[in-house]
């Protein structure tokens, strides 16, 4: 059986597509969205839309909520706020509420899946302290910090940032798979993970798209310029 897992796609629809594309070349038997379908991005309803269409079992991202009033914006920074301001307007009353009823954690029989952290996963918090204990599973999938890292539970513990990390089913392992629209490990192009659950083997794939499009939607949408810049920094 093989797994599409991506996600912090952030209504960025040129990089969706192409990862889209590329999927349905790897053919997987399952796709998961890990959240964060919109925010920063200037097209949040085509994204939304995508997602649904692809039939991908979707969780519920920061940026989500943030868009349709179930988290407070106040904390979040200048162009974080800007950007989940507009995106509220552009929303429907369909498409908000199929953004509020996204979970916030999937359990299968050999690996779980998350926006932020197993911990509290409706508080959105960071992996800064890695919670090894809260995974009962052997792999645990996550994004939230736009950036492919694999740890494993290991004393002590190691990480990696190779793209193709094989699976011990006896440590416990943590995969980031990083962003579909706004990477931040200085590659601007998009990633996501494919899992070979068969070969026991994960592959963080990277996907050139068309940044300079992205970005000057995000111009014509009167959005910050900042988060077009960003896509072309990969940061």
């Amino acid at each position: 059986m093989k797994v599409a897992i991506f996600g912090d796609i952030h209504g960025n629809y040129d990089a969706l597509q192409v990862v889209a594309a590329d999927m349905e070349e790897e053919k997987p038997d399952l796709l998961i969205c890990l959240g964060d379908v919109v925010g920063y991005g200037a097209e949040p309803l085509k994204c939304i839309a995508k997602v649904r269409e692809m039939g991908a079992l979707c969780l519920a991202g920061n940026h989500d909520h943030a868009a349709i009033g179930k988290l407070d914006v106040e904390f979040f920074n200048l162009y974080a706020k800007a950007a989940a301001l507009w995106t509220r307007e552009q929303l429907s009353d369909e498409e908000k509420e199929w953004l509020a009823d996204r979970g916030f954690v999937m359990h299968f029989d050999e690996f779980a899946a998350v926006h932020g952290s197993l911990h509290a996963p409706e508080l959105f918090n960071y992996v800064q302290t890695i919670l090894f204990e809260a995974l009962d599973k052997p792999i645990l999938f996550y994004g939230h910090t736009h950036i492919p890292l694999t740890f494993f539970d290991t004393t002590p513990m190691t990480y990696t940032m190779e793209r193709q990390v094989k699976i011990d089913p006896d440590i416990k392992t943590l995969v980031n798979v990083g962003s579909v629209g706004q990477p931040r490990d200085e590659d601007p192009q998009s990633c996501y993970a494919i899992y070979d659950m068969d070969e026991q083997i994960v592959r963080l794939k990277r996907v050139a798209y068309d940044v300079a499009a992205a970005g000057q939607k995000i111009l014509d949408a009167g959005l910050p310029e900042a988060l077009a810049l960003r896509l072309q920094l990969g940061k």
